[in-house]
């Protein structure tokens, strides 16, 4: 007797095809491209995962050296600085203190280039 794989052969298509929902064309309907489509999605998704972390800590370092410098100092000897002085804030807090409050930033700033000094 030949097993047919009915009920597990569609449970699967239908997986597949429940991930390239929202595809455009055949990439959602047909079962062979939407697999080629879900499983490069998915290498893709993987991949950003962790170039987002990347690209927000690039986003942070331009920020805090914009801030840094309008204090008169470099963004390397500003973080330089804040180590020597305890300062145990990261960089994502950093650069939102950069843009949403400068007078707290320059303090920091100037707390920074005392230590340097």
């Amino acid at each position: 007797m030949r097993v047919k794989r009915g009920f597990k052969a569609r449970r699967r298509r239908n997986k597949v095809l429940k991930l390239a929902k929202g595809f455009r064309g055949g990439r959602s309907k047909l079962f062979r491209t939407a697999a080629d489509s879900v499983d490069k999605a998915l290498m893709y998704a993987y991949r950003d995962r962790r170039a987002r972390k990347r690209d927000f800590r690039r986003l942070w370092v331009v920020r805090i050296n914009a801030g840094a410098r309008m204090n008169d100092l470099t963004y390397s000897k500003f973080i330089h600085g804040l180590k020597l002085a305890g300062c145990e804030l990261d960089r994502k807090v950093l650069a939102d203190l950069a843009i949403s409050d400068p007078n707290g930033f320059s303090q920091l700033a100037s707390q920074a280039a005392a230590r340097l000094n």
